[in-house]
This record gives structure tokens, sequence and C-alpha cells, in this order.
């Protein structure tokens, strides 16, 4: 369109100017300066629609090429013909219509049309004497020019235009890949980080933003130097880039967040620029190992549990007959009842590991908590058959929570078993309670069993999920270990948690997968 305006510009101007002025116009000024006016107006008009979409209608542009046509074919009449030059004008016409018009018969007949003007124009000229017989010669090698240029034009136009669509389809491809590649990094049960030389983090996703800063939204973790996560981490990547060794260590960012563990790798190998970090949940395989800890375990039980209920039995059986015994003096007596109750505590030691020995996988089920909290309660009461005071504290009427509600029913029974036990050695009373809570930036639905008992010391918190570590006598040692690996295959963990009055708390929390 540009240069159809400056054409019929310079066109007009030809005739105005002195210097050009015998150039053009000579046989028929009036003629020339009418159409040359004409064409600048025609022009004037289609610069003025450049916002409309006439340029993809095939017929606008098949009449603006006739008007080219006409115009140049009048122009070059009034002009002399094909001795005034004007005539080649035609063959940019002819290109531009075989690369706008994608159909190639209208795209052809601007060439044929074009022909038949030049060669119908210099036959008039000759008619009329103002042109010599020879002149048909120049016009027909003309004609074959527009006509060759026309088909060579097409045929790279239709490739070229086959090129530029496989350059789109790719390119579209390619935006395509590029935004599914950003969709799955980003939904990535794996962190990754891209970590720049000096430890400053340039990306990550959200997986990552999960396991080290899930209090933060993603947005704002663009640009933080990786220490400022986690020291263990900044060390870990500071030892590998400057070795070039990793041994992977497992690690927690802050108390109580589930372990991580992180590898490295260079962005492009060779360079001291880039590296990704990928940052993963150990939690799986802790889990993993202890399945397999309990596997071992539980073969080991089944081939010695009878080995050790056998004599057993026959023990609490003599000293049972032995208590019978009319003979039997006081003092014995009391030895025959303390090896009546160590024979019970072992026996109960060895259904505690039979039970883990012999545990099922759960069976989930969708529980509706704080009606399921008050009907366990009653229950659990019942059951009990003495005076005790527990209170269930949840205003989340509809919380629905995923467990296995016999699961549960162990875990909350034997942890009411101990917050009662504790509670009537500090005060006298069996008291306890139990409070829901929830835990919106990890997602969590918080359970805790508080007792008023006189708390565990700092020096045996981390004992108090071991195998047969216990503070009572009577105890087996295995119940709060029984409930931490139930809580475990449920994707919930168990931990002691003292509340800010100092009271003895313990905390069942429902992760992710369990809300």
């Amino acid at each position: 369109m540009a240069y159809r305006s400056l054409l019929s510009v310079v066109l007009l101007i030809m005739l105005v100017s002195p210097n050009t002025r015998q150039l053009v116009g000579g046989l028929n000024p009036p003629l020339y300066i009418g159409v040359a006016i004409a064409y600048v107006a025609t022009s004037v008009v289609l610069m003025g629609s450049l916002s409309a979409n006439w340029h993809q209608n095939h017929r606008y542009l098949f009449l603006v090429f006739l008007v080219d046509i006409a115009a140049i074919t009048l122009l070059a009449d009034a002009s002399g013909g094909m001795v005034s030059g004007l005539p080649i004008l035609l063959v940019i016409t002819v290109a531009a219509s075989a690369v706008m018009i994608t159909n190639r018969t209208l795209a052809t007949l601007v060439a044929a049309l074009s022909v038949l003007a030049i060669l119908l124009d210099t036959a008039r000229l000759v008619v009329v004497h103002k042109l010599a017989i020879n002149a048909l010669f120049p016009a027909g090698l003309l004609g074959l020019l527009l006509f060759g240029v026309s088909l060579m034009v097409q045929a790279i136009a239709n490739r070229l235009g086959r090129a530029e669509e496989l350059a789109r389809t790719r390119a579209s491809d390619l935006y395509n890949l590029q935004r599914l590649n950003e969709q799955i990094v980003q939904h990535m049960q794996t962190g990754i980080l891209l970590v720049s030389s000096e430890g400053r983090v340039r990306v990550m996703n959200k997986a990552a933003t999960g396991l080290l800063a899930p209090e933060r939204p993603l947005t704002v973790e663009q640009g933080r130097q990786l220490a400022e996560y986690s020291e263990e981490l900044a060390y870990q990547y500071e030892h590998w880039r400057d070795s070039g060794l990793h041994r992977a260590q497992p690690f927690s960012v802050q108390e109580g967040a589930p372990p991580v563990i992180a590898n490295f790798r260079e962005l492009q190998p060779g360079s001291q620029g880039e590296a990704l970090v990928f940052v993963e949940d150990y939690t799986p395989v802790t889990q993993y190992a202890q399945a397999l800890k309990l596997t071992s375990l539980g073969r080991l039980t089944a081939s010695i549990a009878h080995e050790i209920r056998n004599p057993l039995g026959a023990i609490s059986h003599a000293a049972q007959l032995l208590q019978e015994s009319p003979d039997l003096q006081a003092p014995d007596r009391r030895l025959a009842e303390i090896i009546q109750e160590h024979s019970a505590r072992v026996n109960q030691i060895v259904e505690s590991v039979m039970q883990i020995s012999r545990r099922e996988p759960p069976k989930p089920e969708y529980l509706l908590l704080a009606e399921w909290l008050a009907k366990f309660v009653g229950d659990y009461l019942d059951t009990l058959n003495r005076p005790a005071d527990i209170t269930v504290d949840c205003s989340y009427r509809d919380l629905l929570v995923e467990f296995d509600p016999e699961n549960l029913r162990r875990v909350l029974g034997n942890l009411l078993d101990n917050a009662l036990r504790h509670s009537k050695l500090a005060t006298g009373h069996e008291r306890a309670r139990i409070e829901v809570a929830l835990d919106f930036q990890s997602s969590q639905c918080l359970i805790d069993v508080i007792d008023y008992g006189a708390g565990v010391p700092p020096q045996d918190q981390n004992k108090l999920f071991e195998p047969f570590y216990t503070t009572v006598e009577s105890g087996s040692g295995m119940g709060l270990y029984l409930c931490q690996e139930l809580c475990e295959i449920n994707n919930a963990s168990l931990r002691y948690a003292p509340t800010n009055k100092g009271e003895s708390c313990f905390r069942l929390a429902l992760n992710k997968r369990a809300l």
C-alpha cells in the first residue's frame, strides 16, 4: 500500500516538475493529469481503510489490482506507450498480486489482464500511427515477462507460505511445550530451585515452596538467598559447589517440619554458573524403612511367640498353683504374686509386638470428626467403668477427616489411658481433654490429647516413642510406639507438644493427604 501511494504521487509530480515533464504525458497531457489525480485519490482512500480487513478479501484485492492495471495502462498511453517505459511498472503489480492473492487462478488472471491491456494499448497506438509496428515485439516480450513473473512468484509465495505456516505451527508447538513443561515442573512433587553461583534463588516451583517456606506465597520467594530457607541446605550447596561431591543427608527446615533431602546438578555440565537444587520429602523413605523394620520384627515375633508363650504359660500356671497351696508362707506368697505380675507384663509385651506384626493395611473412611469424637468418648467412658472427666473441644462441626476408624480408636484410646493415668498420679483425679484445631499454613488438622500430669522431662522426650521405653512399672513401653506406627500408615504424625501452660500434650496431625 505504501508503494502504491508513493507511485501515484511520483507519477503526478513527474508531470509537474520541469525536469521530468517531457518524459510523461507527451501524447495526451489532460488524460495523464486526470488519471494521475484519480490514482492518487484511490490511494488516499485505501490508506484511510488500512484498519479494515479488505486486504484479506480476494475480490477487493482483485479490484485494486484492476485499478492499478487500468491506471498504469492509461498513463502509459498518454505518455507514448512502450517507449515511455511506464508499462514495466505492471511487473511489480503482477508480482504483488501473486503474493497477496492466494487464489492462483485470480493471480494468473491479473497477469493475463495486464498482458492484454498492454498489447491492446500498443495495438491502438500503432493503428493511430503513434507507434511503429515493431512496437508490438517489446510489448509481447513484456507480456511473456509478466506471465513468467506471475508464475514464478506464485510458486515462491506458495513455498514461503508453507514455510511460514510450518514456522507458525512449530512456534505454537514450542510455546505449548514450554507451557506444558512449566506446568509439569510446577506440579511435581519434587521441589526444584534454580540457584545462582552466589547461592541466590532465581526460580522455584510450588513443591519447593511447600517444603522450604510453606507460610509464604510463591511470588515472594524469588531472589532470596538459599540460607534464608535453611542454613543446612545452604551449607550442603556450598560444600557441593566447592568440592564437587555431595552425600545426601536429610535435614529439617524448621522444628516439627518433615525431613527433606537435597541433591544438586549443574545447569550446564562443566560450567560454574547456575545449578538446579532438587528437594524431596524424606518421609516416604523413612516410612519405607520403617515398614521393612516392622516386617523383620513381624517375622521375628512370629517365630519366637510360641517359644516365649509356652514357658511363660508354664511359669504363670506354676505360680498360680503355688499360690493355692495352704502351706505357703506369706513371704513366699508375695514372691508368687511377683511372678504372676511380671508374667502378665511379659505377656502384654508379646501381645503388643504381635499386634504390630499382624498389622493390616488401613481402611480409611471419611469421618465427621466432631460427631465421631463425641461418640468415641462416650463409648470409652462406658468401657472404663469408673469416674473420669474427659472434655472435647471441637468447634468445626462440618470437619471431615480421612482415617481408619479402628486405628484412630486405638490411638486415642491409648493416649487417653496415659493421660488419665498421669493426671491421677499428679492430681488424684482422672482428667483429660481433647482439643481440635486447624493449621491453615500447613493444611493440617490437629487433634491434641492433653492431661494434667507432671509432664515429660526434656531429656526423656526423644525416647517417648521408642519401643519398650516406659516410665510406669506396669507398662509395656509399646503403647506410644504402636500409636505412632498406626498414625504413619494413615498418613498422619504423632508427637509430644507441650502447651504454652506447660501441660503435657500429644498432638495427632493429619496432613494434606488425610484431609
